[in-house]
Parts: C-alpha cells; sequence; structure tokens
C-alpha cells in the first residue's frame, strides 16, 4: 500500500452499509478497504495495516465480540464498533473486549467521521503518553517523577487517585470500562471496589476540575464507565 492517506477497514456483511461508508471514507480523503467477514478481516489486519477498524458485531462467520477478543491478543489498531445491537450490556461487553468506540445503526455519516477523527488522534498520541510527560491544557502529568500539576501549582493525589488518572490519560478519548479501571487499579479484587471507584472519581473531580459539577476532563459515561476528554475534542 502507497498511499500516506489513512487506511480504513470496513468489516460488514450488509453491502449497502459499505457502499455508504466507502462513499463517505473515500470523499473525505481515506483510503477504503472492505470485507464482510471477520476472518478476513483478521487477515486483513496483518496484511494491510489499516489505521482504524469499523467493525459490525452481527458477522456470518464470527460475532464481532470473538473478533474482539482475538484481535486484542496482538493488536492495539482502533476499533470503532458499528451494530444494530443497542443493548447497553452489548455496548460494556464490546468496550470491556478492547473496542474503542461504539455507534449504533442508524448512524450519521458525520458523527462516525468525527469518531474516526478521535480515534485517528488517539493512535498518534498514545505512544507518546506512555511514559512521556502528557498535557491536556493547563493539566499536566509527568508518569516519570509521578507528579500532576494545574498550571505551576502541583496537585497531591494519593496512590489510588494516581492510577486512575494516568490510567485514564493513556486512553484519553477512549471510554474505559468501570470493570478495566478496577482491574487496573486493584487487581484479581477488583469486583469488591466498584464502590470505592465512584468515591475516588469524585474526589480527582474535586482536585482537578474548577467546576467539578460541569467537568472539562473526567466524563462519566452512564452504565458504562469514564472517559478522560483531550481539549478540543468533539
Amino acid at each position: 500500500m502507497t498511499t500516506k492517506s489513512p487506511a480504513i477497514l470496513v468489516i460488514e456483511d450488509d453491502k449497502q452499509i459499505r457502499r455508504f461508508l466507502k462513499v463517505g471514507l473515500e470523499s473525505n480523503g481515506y483510503f477504503y478497504l472492505e470485507t464482510p467477514l471477520g476472518k478476513e478481516g483478521l487477515s486483513m489486519v496483518v496484511s494491510q495495516h489499516p489505521d482504524v477498524v469499523i467493525l459490525d458485531l452481527g458477522l456470518p462467520d464470527l460475532d464481532g465480540l470473538d473478533f474482539l477478543k482475538e484481535i486484542r491478543e496482538w493488536s492495539r489498531v482502533p476499533i470503532i464498533v458499528l451494530t444494530a445491537r443497542d443493548r447497553e450490556k452489548d455496548k460494556i461487553d464490546a468496550l470491556d473486549e478492547g473496542a474503542d468506540d461504539y455507534l449504533t445503526k442508524p448512524f450519521g455519516i458525520g458523527e462516525l467521521l468525527a469518531r474516526v477523527r478521535v480515534a485517528l488522534r488517539h493512535l498518534k498520541a498514545s505512544d507518546d503518553r506512555q511514559e512521556s510527560v502528557f498535557e491536556n491544557g493547563i493539566l499536566r502529568l509527568d508518569p516519570v517523577k509521578r507528579q500532576v500539576f494545574l498550571g505551576d501549582k502541583e496537585v497531591h493525589l494519593t496512590p489510588i487517585e494516581y492510577k486512575i488518572l494516568l490510567f485514564l490519560a493513556k486512553h484519553a478519548d477512549k471510554v474505559v470500562t468501570q470493570r478495566q479501571l478496577l482491574k487496573e487499579v486493584w487487581g484479581p479484587s477488583y469486583k469488591d471496589f466498584g464502590g470505592n471507584l465512584r468515591v475516588h472519581m469524585h474526589q480527582l473531580r474535586h482536585k482537578l476540575e474548577e467546576n467539578p459539577a460541569r467537568p472539562k476532563w473526567l466524563f462519566n459515561e452512564p452504565g458504562v464507565g469514564y472517559r478522560f476528554k483531550l481539549e478540543n475534542s468533539p
């Protein structure tokens, strides 16, 4: 592949939706790839190296959740789930298995394109955030020194608060489920700490947000989890 345009792989068995996405993505400068099959999609991630995958959960040969489980064993390519399954549990399951975002059908091409742009920004920034200083407006987080600043003022966080913030910052602009956060912070005993997570998020907002009731960064995704929003994100 010689194109410098971001490559988007669509794994969707509905021909009309694929045709609609092809027009919408190519007209906005993206290199379009497609397949109706999950197993072929896995092979194309290896051979074509797409920048973003748009994944339907109801595939004829492989359930989308099984696709997510398999691909997350070896790839961190951003995946946007695009599906008719609209139950809250379906959304949580997909995000828990490694999806970066979730959009239900019917959908507008404008919203999908916005989510693709977010996924590409997250891809570009994620490697740099692993050990380098993370900055989001006046908020600065230094993983090496384990320090957090608002402007020039250091904010003192508890070890648990720091671990929560660091994990959210590493996955900025992505919905992180409660289970993912609990497993990261509390390990195998995470099921016993759901109430603690809510308390710590409340404390983090009061330490970091100018108005905790109207946060700029730390957002609750009701029934799902949390999102650390980068400034200027949609």
